[in-house]
């Protein structure tokens, strides 16, 4: 298969545009090739490019194969969005079957978004003629005459039709035969002038096509319906369509056939969506006390709060127009963004109550504070907008999967924007009430709290700007210490979330036989079935479409609720020594990551794959690698796809004897063929399908090698000759399954990591021992899948954040007309990097992508503190104060929208922190970046900028300075010349 059927495809197919990556695993029967296309690449237009290739290599395909080659636009590594069982106490399987392919799947395969429906345990109905060697060589019958006689007595060719003077009659004739029972009276030959039945020479029963799958459903065989999506379809829209045709299928099915729901992932989809939600208003509400316990004054509460639903309905608005979904990416954005949202209102809103205070009437304040603030609002607003420009022309999985959660921020930022700009001053000219002069014991109580903050701020501040160079020396630590802590945190890339399920392959010895593979696997399935957390599973096991491999199995597991079990990586944790006892055999479970990354579903989460042109180079480094890689610390789950040891029988031919003998090697191989392979030799057609006749000798024949004596040729003379008389039966060892990786033999080295080994270590971990090794040249090494995403992310981090500061420093340079006060705006960028960083590091987690996020996002963010600052104290400049009064008088006048600002963000973003809700755990590195890098910056930045603002104002007049003792002397030189 691998040279005859895989080689020849994957040539044809390398001349398309676009292929990012291209595997093939082959083995004894079958083929599957995995096309996987870049981002860019329209999907359609891929698939009619790989039907033209399939067409085109037609030719050089063996003509002898039962079914040409056929493609889904699907990921095969993708999970099914919900898994259906049929199961019946009393049908034969293949009847049960029958009703699920043919009633169930064909109409499921019509719902809108749903990829395939694939199969797992198939027992498609067929006629299964088992011959017994002894009873053909006794009455003198070939194998070849029984496929001969089997092809000509079951026909369904054209008749015509009878046409007479007034009517026409359809000619029909009745060479069709249904079943096993019409089959077993055929006649296969005279011996001695009486007939040879078919039934004289073996068994006739009615079968299954395919008898080396099995599948259960908790311990009943069963037949399952895996459906999968289309790309960019929605899960929920694809899971309530299949579920609304549920009731009338049930309608249709007998009585004794069951119908049952193994998993349904919108289920979880679900969860997770409706505590995001919550999280959601859970931060609102937040972010309302916060301003509340601020202002103490519920008209003032109110109106900062409208920017939270006005920008979030504006939002869903744009967002309908992208046709984006709801999901948890939309949603997460829609949460981190409530906590700043509000700033752009509640510092507009404070500059006008200032303004109350000191007398003035509520209109009067809206527009003077509205017009004083108004180039404050517009510069925290598109700065914090410009932060994610380069996420979104980002390439790559990353960019794809941050897109969306790029422009949903973008928007409502620029949508809080407008609405502080317009309708806040608006309302607080109409309905802002005045200060009143008699308060409650607890207002003046939260006063003199307020009014200590702020005395207690002003001292420090007067210290910090007395002693200026020991502020810069701090300054400079956050630089290194960010730097020195970006190289040493442990770095991850999509963290796995609880769903709810547990997937596990199985693996046993390479030349298990299939009742073996069947006892081990029931055996494995009643340990899971023991455990007080697994609500159903579904086990199956046999090479097929969906794994080529016969040595190994699946198990799913559907778990209890969330609030009745642990969570799921600690189930596995506990399966994993009770599966290990059973001997020779091997389980690897997996929580199955949410974003799937690559087209192979492998027995771990992470992949290495060795290529080599030298096979024997290649099969002779694969072990020695995998042991060294099975050995290396925090690395469990290791596995090979590498097999190579199945036991094999070579039959070899004597050329000479079999040309005396007047056999060819051709009939040698196609009596081998129909002995042995399962061959079909005639097809039965019905109105709703078409079912086999296959041909094989009796299964008690084919256990034992030595048995191959047994088998007879038709010589040219007419007589039967012996297998033994023309061939030689040599046992020998050969491969189970041969891999490709582009167009190269291929070994894929599997792994998971123990809980608290970040990726980062573990490609480290692989790189050193691969230099250690000293692998030769010809054979080259290299991550798939997610590892291989995780190290195209990491190169792209670095670069990311260096192009959003410069976003953000030349936005702010257009802004201010100034080359200097943008550096001290972001002088607070690198006290927030510390604090994210170091906050992961205390709470045990590692910088994965959700992490990085809230780093971009503390750009953003951080710098709004300093753009208050800094504006004020260039108002205070140009009105004659110096810079260090201007400065200072900023500090102190911004310090309670900052603090506000700061705090509204801070609360904010703390439900994501605390980890509340399905799935929460994985996003939960997001929100403790940015609760830890707020604290540490809003306490370092309340007096780095001001000293930084100081120097870096210093150094613009002494910059001033030099140009205009220079331009004078220029422009007299440029005069002399002109004369």
């Amino acid at each position: 298969m691998a040279s005859a059927v895989a080689t020849p495809l994957e040539k044809q197919f390398t001349t398309i545009a676009g292929i990012d990556s291209m595997t093939s695993s082959s083995a004894i029967g079958l083929t599957q090739i995995t096309l996987q296309f870049s981002l860019e690449r329209n999907i359609d237009a891929a698939a009619q490019d790989v039907q033209a290739m399939i067409t085109k290599a037609a030719p050089l395909l063996p003509p002898s194969m039962p079914t040409p080659p056929t493609y889904q636009k699907v990921n095969p590594a993708d999970q099914p969005v919900i898994y259906l069982a049929l199961s019946s106490p009393t049908l034969p399987l293949y009847l049960v079957d029958e009703y699920a392919q043919t009633n169930l799947a064909q109409r499921i395969s019509t719902v809108s978004g749903v990829a395939q429906v694939q199969v797992f345990g198939s027992q498609k109905y067929a006629v299964r003629v088992q011959l017994d060697p002894r009873a053909l060589t006794t009455r003198g019958i070939g194998i070849d005459e029984v496929e001969q006689a089997l092809s000509r007595s079951n026909v369904n060719l054209p008749t015509g039709t009878l046409y007479g003077a007034h009517q026409m009659f359809n000619v029909m004739a009745t060479g069709q035969l249904q079943d096993a029972a019409a089959f077993r009276p055929l006649i296969v030959a005279y011996r001695n002038g009486s007939p040879v039945r078919l039934e004289e020479l073996g068994r006739v029963v009615d079968g299954v096509q395919t008898d080396k799958v099995a599948s259960w459903y908790n311990d009943e065989r069963a037949v399952i319906l895996a459906i999968q999506r289309q790309p960019g379809t929605n899960s929920v829209e694809v899971v309530d369509a299949v579920r609304a045709l549920l009731p009338r299928f049930r309608q249709e099915l007998p009585a004794s056939v069951n119908l049952n729901v193994l998993y349904d992932r919108s289920v979880a989809i679900r969860e997770s969506v409706h505590d995001v939600e919550f999280t959601l208003a859970l931060a609102i509400a937040l972010v309302v006390m916060v301003i509340f316990l601020f202002l103490r004054n519920l008209s003032a509460t109110i109106i900062p709060s409208l920017a939270v639903p006005l920008s979030i309905v504006g939002t869903f608005a744009v967002m309908y127009l992208l046709g984006y979904t709801i999901d948890i990416i939309s949603l997460m954005a829609l949460t981190l963004c409530v906590g700043f949202v509000v700033d752009d209102a509640v510092v507009m809103l404070e500059n006008i109550i200032r303004h109350m205070e000191e007398g003035k009437g509520r209109l009067e304040a809206a527009l003077i504070g509205a017009k004083e603030i108004g180039f404050t609002i517009l510069s925290m607003t598109l700065s914090l907008a410009a932060v994610f420009i380069p996420v979104l022309f980002m390439g790559g999985v990353v960019g794809r999967l941050l897109h969306e959660f790029a422009v949903v921020i973008t928007v409502a930022v620029l949508v809080s924007g407008f609405v502080s700009l317009t309708l806040t001053p608006m309302l607080c000219s109409r309905f802002l009430r005045p200060p009143g002069t008699s308060h409650g014991r607890l207002f003046a109580a939260s006063e003199r709290f307020f009014d200590g903050m702020r005395r207690t701020y002003d001292h420090s501040l007067r210290w910090t700007l007395r002693h200026r160079i020991f502020t810069m020396v701090v300054m400079l630590l956050t630089f290194v210490l960010t730097a020195g802590l970006f190289k040493s945190i442990p770095q991850g890339f999509i963290p796995t979330e609880d769903t709810g399920q547990i997937f596990a392959f199985t693996e046993a010895a390479q030349d298990i036989s299939f009742d073996a593979m069947k006892d081990k696997q029931r055996a494995a399935a009643a340990i899971v079935r023991q455990q007080p957390y697994i609500d159903q599973l579904m086990s199956s096991i046999g090479a097929s479409t969906i794994n080529v491999v016969p040595n190994t199995g699946r198990i799913f597991m559907r778990l209890k609720p969330r609030a009745e079990r642990p969570p799921a990586d600690q189930i596995i944790a506990d399966l994993r020594p009770k599966l290990a006892a059973i001997p020779g055999f091997r389980v690897y479970p997996q929580n199955l990551p949410t974003i799937r990354i690559g087209g192979n579903l492998t027995k771990a989460l992470y992949q290495y794959t060795l290529q080599a042109t030298d096979l024997r180079e290649l099969y002779r480094w694969g072990p020695i690698v995998f042991d060294k890689m099975r050995a290396l610390p925090g690395f469990q789950d290791v596995n090979t796809d590498l097999q190579i040891m199945s036991p094999q029988v070579t039959v070899d031919i004597d050329r000479d004897k079999a040309s005396a003998l007047g056999v060819s090697a051709e009939q040698i191989e196609s009596a081998l063929y129909s002995a042995y392979g399962s061959r079909q030799v005639s097809t039965i057609y019905t109105p709703t399908n078409q079912y086999w006749v296959i041909l094989e000798l009796d299964p008690a024949y084919q256990r034992d090698p030595s048995e191959l004596s047994l088998l007879h040729v038709r010589a040219q003379s007419g007589k039967l000759v012996p297998l033994n008389a023309v061939a030689r039966l040599t046992p020998t060892i050969g491969p189970l399954t041969i891999t490709h990786l582009g167009q190269l033999p291929s070994v894929t080295i599997s792994f998971n990591l123990v809980p608290g080994v970040a990726l980062s270590q573990a490609v480290e971990l692989v790189n050193r021992a691969q230099r250690e090794l000293g692998l030769p040249a010809t054979i080259t090494g290299s991550f798939q899948g997610t590892a291989q995403a995780f190290q195209a992310s990491l190169k792209g981090q670095g670069v990311l954040l260096l192009v959003t500061v410069l976003v953000i420093y030349l936005v702010l340079g257009i802004l201010y007309e100034s080359f200097i006060h943008p550096l001290t705006i972001l002088s607070g960028l690198p006290s927030a990097g510390v604090g994210a960083l170091v906050t992961l590091l205390l709470f045990g987690m590692e910088l994965n992508i959700y992490g990085f996020v809230g780093i971009i996002m503390l750009v953003g963010i951080v710098k709004k503190n300093a753009i208050m600052m800094i504006d004020f104290a260039l108002e205070a400049e140009r009105a004659g104060a110096t810079p260090a009064d201007a400065i200072y008088k900023g500090c102190l006048l911004r310090f309670r929208p900052i603090m506000m600002t700061t705090m509204a963000a801070l609360f904010g973003t703390l439900p994501i922190a605390l980890g509340i809700g399905a799935g929460a755990d994985a996003r939960r590195a997001l929100g403790l970046a940015v609760v830890g890098g707020l604290l540490v910056s809003q306490l370092l930045t309340l007096y780095i900028t001001p000293v930084l603002y100081i120097y870096m104002s210093g150094a613009q007049r002494a910059l001033s300075g030099l140009l205009g003792r220079f331009a004078p002397e220029r422009l007299r030189a440029r005069r002399a010349g002109a004369g």
